[in-house]
């Protein structure tokens, strides 16, 4: 099986962020670990890619309290229905706010060679989430969604 960036991202998520570390390991050293874990060395590289963007984009607050989106035809390609219905379902339930909502679309749409399904958005969500300041609340909430830990009921 070909592993994926998405791949990688989530083996980081399981080892490194779920855990909230005391001390951090380097990138150098954490690349070591993946490419000896058998990740491929461009998908690990752009993984790290996807994941310093994501820090670009930290802290990013809306201004304003509602909006309206209407999603592009190059976002309608990579979301689906179902992923779209979840993005707006999670923003009307005070998940997501505007901002945070933009950094997830712009997170999948990053995913350029990846098949996106909807388990695999909830936990691009979850990353957004946890790298977002004073969103501790919302990512508890995310997560109980990703683990079935609560119903998601979309529409």
């Amino acid at each position: 099986m070909k592993e994926t960036i998405f791949d990688v991202l989530m083996y980081l998520f399981e080892h490194y962020m779920e855990d909230e570390l005391e001390i951090l390991p380097d990138s150098d050293s954490v690349r070591t670990e993946l490419l000896a874990a058998g990740f491929e060395t461009c998908e690990v590289n752009k993984a790290f890619v996807w994941l310093e963007s994501l820090s670009l984009q930290r802290g990013i607050r809306p201004t304003i309290a509602t909006s309206f989106r209407i999603f592009s035809n190059e976002e309608k390609a990579k979301l689906d229905l179902e992923c779209r219905d979840l993005i707006m379902f999670l923003e009307r339930s005070d998940i997501l706010n505007s901002a945070n909502r933009e950094v997830v679309i712009d997170r999948a749409l990053a995913l350029e060679d990846e098949e996106l399904s909807i388990e695999k958005l909830k936990w691009i969500v979850m990353l957004v989430l946890l790298s977002q300041p004073d969103e501790e609340i919302a990512f508890s909430r995310m997560e109980d969604i990703v683990y079935d830990l609560v119903p998601t009921y979309l529409n």
